[in-house]
């Protein structure tokens, strides 16, 4: 059996700012029903989800946002 050398490295994890990046995304939950509106690259408009889903179910109150971000790791020294 051959014998095996290992070296551990140190990473950085960065927000992925490359051109080719996945790009940010934001969408909006229901807390009481789970139902989740459209995910998109503007908050705001995510946000807007929210006043239609209430009005078509007055007793729902509380809701989650989920945001999703790309990050890379960089590798960094040897160990």
């Amino acid at each position: 059996m051959p014998n095996s050398t290992y070296r551990l490295r140190r990473y950085a994890i960065v927000r992925d700012e490359e051109p080719d990046a996945e790009r940010h995304s934001y969408a909006m939950q229901c807390a009481v029903c789970s139902e989740t509106g459209p995910p998109g690259p503007d908050a705001a408009v995510a946000h807007d989800w929210v006043p239609a889903h209430l009005r078509a179910h007055p007793e729902h109150l509380t809701y989650r946002e989920h945001i999703t971000r790309a990050y890379r790791a960089i590798p960094g020294d040897w160990l």
